[in-house]
């Protein structure tokens, strides 16, 4: 069950909004607020998994909102102005739903948030670490520091989550994904093998881990519709 709160100043737009919720088996309202203080309250009051979150309100918006939070929980963002989308994305949120939205896409936006807890929630996968040849050294991969991989003609670059630069190796991509464990990476472009738990956003043609944007190709498009949709 997904714990969420509804954050909006206009009264019609949170009964909207609570009444898609009550209608996906999956969501738990826990509470509807009209400003961000009252949702700061729910907030240190128990757990939220998610947040439908208006942009404009009075006092404190919602993007100021959110950004004053150390963790935030995912959030989904609901308003009349598309000219925020970009400054929205950008902190790394779920999804942008421009009012007046149907339930259809209200659906997928919230599909999208409980695949992203799902993969948050989701233990990692049996793996063994391996070693790569670096310049005449050899250096141990661990599996699970993995966020993504690219392909660089004989190459391949290994980006880690615990360091700023990544591991440079002679290597093809279709050797590093035999070893690596089935399921745990999808590839999204010929050049590409990301980290499935490390996406925090899916946007079009691209991928998110962070603020860092990784290419989707229209080969490989299936793989990534595969992970938002189940």
């Amino acid at each position: 069950m997904i714990r969420c709160i509804v954050i909006d100043d206009e009264q019609l737009v949170r009964e909207l909004l609570e009444d898609n919720i009550r209608q996906i088996p999956y969501l738990q309202l826990v509470k509807s607020c009209r400003n961000a203080m009252e949702a700061m309250e729910a907030l240190q009051s128990g757990e939220v998994d998610l947040m439908f979150l208006d942009i404009q309100m009075p006092g404190l918006s919602g993007l100021q909102f959110l950004q004053s939070l150390q963790n935030p929980p995912l959030t989904i963002l609901v308003t009349a102005y598309e000219k925020y989308a970009l400054e929205g994305y950008s902190l790394q949120v779920v999804d942008y739903l421009l009012k007046p939205f149907s339930f259809e896409r209200f659906l997928k936006a919230c599909n999208r948030a409980d695949e992203l807890l799902k993969l948050r929630q989701k233990p990692p996968a049996a793996a063994q670490d391996f070693f790569v040849n670096v310049e005449y050294t050899q250096v141990k991969i661990t599996v699970s520091d993995i966020e993504y991989i690219e392909g660089l003609k004989d190459y391949i670059k290994i980006h880690l989550s615990s360091s700023p630069k990544p591991v440079l190796t002679r290597m093809t991509m279709k050797a590093m994904e035999e070893k690596l464990p089935a399921g745990a990476f999808i590839r999204t472009h010929k050049s590409y093998l990301v980290a499935a738990s490390k996406i925090t956003m899916i946007k079009r043609d691209l991928v998110y881990i962070g603020k860092t944007e990784i290419p989707v190709s229209e080969s490989y498009k299936e793989n990534v519709n595969r992970l938002s949709n189940s």
